[in-house]
């Protein structure tokens, strides 16, 4: 599928100019080595993550998807989730790029994720998964 059929595959009226691409934010992005920890966004940048970023944002509108970002999340420091995502952009200097961070999944012609199964069919995903459940 060409990038225009699936762009047009969106809900009349969502097209904002860019197509986004989703970039998910621990293990992409930032390494997140410590897991939660402490709350705080202790990581470094992911060795071409933040170059990559820059280049995209020149085709694309870049959206962070995380759970970091979610409302729900204890303030860490006094600081929402989006305000320490927000801060930890700002110090690698490249908030300029990031046109939305987000922990809903937003409609995007590409997702970036570490933890993400390239699904093609049912078959397939069952048997590729079924090494998952083994007891």
């Amino acid at each position: 599928m060409s990038i225009d059929d699936k762009l047009k595959s969106f809900p009349p009226g969502t097209s904002t100019g860019l197509p986004v691409i989703a970039i998910d934010f621990d293990g992409v992005i930032h390494d997140d080595h410590l897991g939660f920890h402490d709350g705080t966004i202790y990581g470094l940048p992911i060795e071409g993550s933040l170059d990559a970023i820059k280049l995209l944002s020149l085709r694309f509108k870049i959206v962070i998807f995380t759970a970091k970002a979610k409302p729900d999340r204890p303030l860490v420091e006094g600081k929402t989730g989006q305000e320490l995502l927000w801060d930890w952009f700002n110090k690698h200097k490249v908030t300029q790029y990031i046109t939305e961070i987000t922990s809903e999944k937003p409609r995007a012609l590409i997702y970036i994720d570490d933890n993400a199964y390239h699904f093609t069919n049912w078959n397939k995903a069952a048997l590729d998964l079924k090494e998952y459940f083994k007891p």
